[in-house]
């Protein structure tokens, strides 16, 4: 059984910085790729991811996370951190993770998803 648990949510001002762990519990064979995602209150949960990382450590960032966001991953302890940078209020949102696995060699890769950790900015 695969579980994904992230932590480091919390308050922060505006201009502030917090940094989000993704960790995958379970038999894993294989991370194919650690993914954040985020849902402001009110609202869906966006349907293009804030920030990705592979298996090979190749990223990608939203477009309005550029420049702030950095994901980075320790493959060796399935864990993803995302380190945000310059918050604003229109980040504030629970954060959710997304990982991509296989649980075999010969299996195919299928996402789980954690139950998110919530980033409050505000003065």
């Amino acid at each position: 059984q695969v579980q994904v648990v992230e932590s480091g949510g919390g308050l922060v001002q505006p201009g502030g910085s917090l940094r989000l762990s993704c960790k995958a519990y379970g038999s894993i064979f294989n991370i194919d790729y650690m993914s954040w995602y985020r849902q402001a209150p009110q609202k869906q949960r966006e349907s293009i991811a804030v920030a990705e990382i592979t298996s090979r450590g190749r990223t990608d960032y939203a477009d309005s996370v550029k420049g702030r966001f950095t994901i980075s991953r320790d493959n060796g302890k399935n864990i993803a951190y995302l380190q945000l940078n310059s918050l604003k209020p229109e980040d504030t949102a629970v954060y959710y993770c997304k990982v991509g696995l296989q649980l075999g060699p010969a299996g195919g890769v299928y996402d789980y998803w954690g139950r998110g950790t919530p980033v409050t900015v505000s003065s």
